[in-house]
């Protein structure tokens, strides 16, 4: 069968150190990868049920070199792709996981076109570089996960994306009131934002896992138009640039139901946004 250009790209940004300028260790001693692969096979469950043909995941895809992407039934696939960094920490002013991402989504442009469809899916480090990357052309949007959000990093690049950050009331590593503050800026700053509350989670993301990788699934397909948004969701992306930071702020449990248990309901859906 002859392989078509994929319809949506998912690069996915692990999370990593502070400082660090040595490579991360291959394969699963990279313990941030690791982290991240139930995402990936999350996401790709998601798209085969929606008839979606996804591309394999690349745990070794690096930055500069894309790996190949694969279409199955009739239509073009969803590519889900992991970026390899180059060193293990964002080092200051080098940020340097945010240069990695960039020449992962130029590699991405240059082998799929300028009208790919583009959402970055980071942790923790790799929020904050998917934060900063958000600017690049192909880019509809951001999820990110735990994020880490220094409160002088700039705003300005994520005008008219979407940008959707998840994260702990319980995180002891990374700041969900820095996030809640940034979902406010980055709004005053062109940019559709949503924050969604963890409530009993961690920075890891092994408490309520389940929860975290359903939740995660169903923003990255409803901002790539693969699949339906929380409504919820999409109305705090649609809040005016005046919204105080708690307006766009959602609890996973009480505003979403997304993988709450018993105590939870079942989110009413809108339109696959495009």
């Amino acid at each position: 069968m002859v392989q078509r250009p994929p319809s949506a790209a998912v690069l996915v940004l692990h999370g990593g150190r502070e400082t660090g300028t040595e490579p991360p260790p291959p394969g699963l001693l990279n313990l941030p990868g690791t982290r991240m692969l139930p995402f990936v096979r999350a996401l790709e469950r998601a798209a085969r049920t929606a008839g979606t043909g996804a591309g394999p995941a690349s745990a070794s895809a690096s930055a500069s070199s894309a790996g190949p992407a694969s279409a199955t039934g009739a239509g073009s696939g969803l590519l889900v792709r992991q970026v390899r960094y180059g060193h293990r920490g964002w080092n200051g002013d080098r940020a340097d996981p945010f240069h990695d991402a960039v020449a992962a989504l130029d590699a991405l442009r240059e082998e799929a076109g300028d009208e790919l469809p583009v959402v970055l899916l980071g942790h923790s480090m790799g929020a904050r570089a998917a934060l900063r990357a958000a600017g690049h052309p192909l880019v509809r949007g951001v999820v990110g996960l735990a994020p880490w959000c220094p409160p002088g990093d700039p705003v300005t690049q994520l005008a008219d994306r979407d940008v959707v950050l998840v994260h702990s009331n319980r995180d002891r590593l990374t700041s969900p009131q820095a996030s809640q503050s940034l979902t406010a800026r980055a709004r005053r700053a062109g940019a559709r934002t949503c924050m969604i509350t963890v409530r009993g989670g961690d920075h890891a993301m092994i408490r309520r896992a389940p929860a975290w990788h359903r939740v995660t699934t169903a923003l990255v397909l409803g901002l790539l138009g693969s699949g339906s948004l929380p409504a919820p969701v999409g109305a705090a992306l649609a809040l005016p640039a005046t919204a105080e930071a708690t307006e766009g702020t959602l609890d996973l449990d009480l505003d979403l139901g997304a993988g709450a248990g018993p105590a939870g309901r079942s989110p009413t859906a809108v339109p696959p946004r495009r």
